[in-house]
C-alpha cells in the first residue's frame, strides 16, 4: 500500500524556518520523482517543488524560489522541504506526492503568523 506521511509543520513567525519531512512506503522512492504541493484555506492545491529521482534536478514555483529547498534521502525513503524566510502567504497544508500514484497523505499544517 502506497503511503505518504508528512510531518514537521508548525506555527512560525514571519521570517522563520521549518523543515518538512515526507516518509514514503509501499514503493521504492529511488525510482520516482517527487513533488511537494500545498493548499491554503479557500484555495486550490498548488505545486510547490519537484525533485528528480537522483536529486540532481529541482524545480520550484516562482513564489518560493530562493527560499525553499527540496531534497531527498532515498536510503531513508524520505523527502524534505526546507523552508526559509517564511511569509504569511506560505500558510497552508503541505503534501508530498509522486505523480505515479493517485493517493495523497494527510498533509502537515504550516502557519506563518506573528
Amino acid at each position: 500500500q502506497v503511503q505518504f506521511v508528512e510531518s514537521g509543520g508548525d506555527l512560525v513567525q514571519p521570517g522563520g524556518s521549518l523543515r518538512l519531512s515526507c516518509a514514503v512506503s509501499g514503493f521504492s522512492l529511488s525510482s520516482y520523482a517527487m513533488r511537494w504541493y500545498r493548499q491554503a484555506p479557500g484555495k486550490e492545491r498548488e505545486f510547490v517543488a519537484a525533485i528528480s529521482t537522483g536529486g540532481d534536478t529541482t524545480t520550484y514555483t516562482d513564489s518560493v524560489k530562493g527560499r525553499f529547498t527540496i531534497a531527498r534521502d532515498n536510503a531513508k525513503n524520505t523527502v524534505y522541504l526546507q523552508m526559509n524566510s517564511l511569509k504569511p502567504e506560505d500558510t497552508a497544508v503541505y503534501y508530498c506526492k509522486t505523480l505515479a500514484f493517485a493517493s495523497w497523505g494527510q498533509g502537515t499544517q504550516v502557519t506563518v503568523s506573528s
